[in-house]
């Protein structure tokens, strides 16, 4: 029978070369040591033929080589895609820097007595980052704990915090700028609640675009008491907005999930899409070019969101200063069939 190989550990290196572990963790992470040391420790690396761990490394750096990556649980679904790109994202540039990432969701109504993720309480991350929004006092916890954070499509009001955002009132305005220039002058909008910073740009920037072409709005064609943004809330919120005199003949969703909910109860309303009400979406999720008909919608680099939220937080972990930037994210008009020239354009 075949007896298994023991694995080589730091120890066995240290004792090889005569040293400390902490020394050969040292010459492991390129850290000053004298030259010949540094022969020794090297050369019995090669003779046992070892292979540092991410422990061995974090003697030296005191460092744990991951990043936390929290998301809400109500943002992190098959049904909401969104933060899954977000993530990939931040695994894809992690790789980079030899780092790892660590993902954990939290509930809604985060209670910091009793759900700190554990790799907070194991001080097993040396920065986190947040996605979406979160309960603040989850954010508050993070600051007092001198932990490295930045802040993905989510700031509170009035917080300086190193954040990775949306250009979501531009945006917004470019997508009831496409639906105006297709003669669309009574145009809707759907969304959650407008907490959420990122759902009240995208209603600032659709008002800012009605109220540069004149165009009058009608309080009930706005429906934003929605509890969120799933596609069960776009339909809810579409069915209100179909009780509206006159009706409007464009919705703009303030993302894909609600405009596909709205395209639902459209259709069991009897309307066509686009022929008879347009719909246009925003964040360009998975599902859009699939639906029907597939939806024209604003897209967000989801990925390059979570790439630039690695980038700084690894320039915190190297540096140790606290960063406090905003970085907005452009989105790009992807036109498909479920907006189309207005039929009632002289109306």
């Amino acid at each position: 029978m075949r007896t298994k190989q023991k694995s080589v550990t730091i120890k066995d290196v240290a004792q090889r070369a005569g040293v400390a572990q902490s020394t050969v963790s040292l010459v492991i992470n390129n850290k000053h040591t004298g030259e010949r040391t540094k022969r020794k420790v090297l050369k019995a690396i090669r003779e046992l033929d070892y292979h540092p761990t991410r422990l061995a490394r974090g003697l030296a750096t005191q460092k744990t080589g991951n990043i936390g990556f929290i998301v809400s649980d109500t943002h992190f679904s098959r049904a909401e895609p969104f933060y899954t790109r977000v993530f990939l994202g931040t695994e894809f540039e992690a790789r980079q820097y030899n780092y790892y990432v660590l993902l954990t969701t939290v509930e809604e109504e985060f209670d910091p007595q009793e759900s700190i993720p554990r790799f907070l309480v194991e001080k097993n991350v040396d920065g986190v980052i947040l996605a979406g929004k979160v309960n603040d006092s989850l954010i508050f916890h993070i600051e007092k704990g001198d932990l490295p954070m930045v802040l993905i499509d989510y700031l509170p009001k009035n917080s300086k915090i190193a954040s990775v955002l949306i250009d979501n009132v531009h945006g917004a305005y470019e997508a009831v700028c496409h639906l105006i220039a297709l003669g669309h002058k009574r145009i809707g909008f759907i969304g959650g609640s407008i907490d959420h910073p990122s759902i009240n740009d995208r209603l600032e920037g659709y008002k800012q675009a009605m109220k540069e072409f004149n165009l009058s709005i009608n309080k009930k064609w706005i429906v934003k008491d929605e509890p969120y943004t799933s596609v069960d809330d776009g339909y809810r919120a579409t069915k209100k907005l179909l009780k509206s005199t006159p009706l409007p003949t464009a919705i703009f969703a303030t993302n894909d999930t609600m405009a596909i909910g709205g395209v639902k109860a459209l259709k069991e309303a009897g309307f066509n899409v686009p022929k008879d009400i347009s719909v246009i979406g925003f964040d360009d999720i998975e599902e859009t070019p699939h639906t029907d008909p597939p939806l024209t919608t604003m897209r967000v680099f989801k990925e390059e969101m979570g790439i630039l939220a690695v980038k700084k937080i690894m320039d915190m972990i190297d540096t140790g200063n606290t960063l406090k930037d905003k970085t907005l994210v452009p989105v790009e008009l992807v036109i498909r069939s479920s907006c189309r020239q207005n039929k009632y354009a002289t109306n």
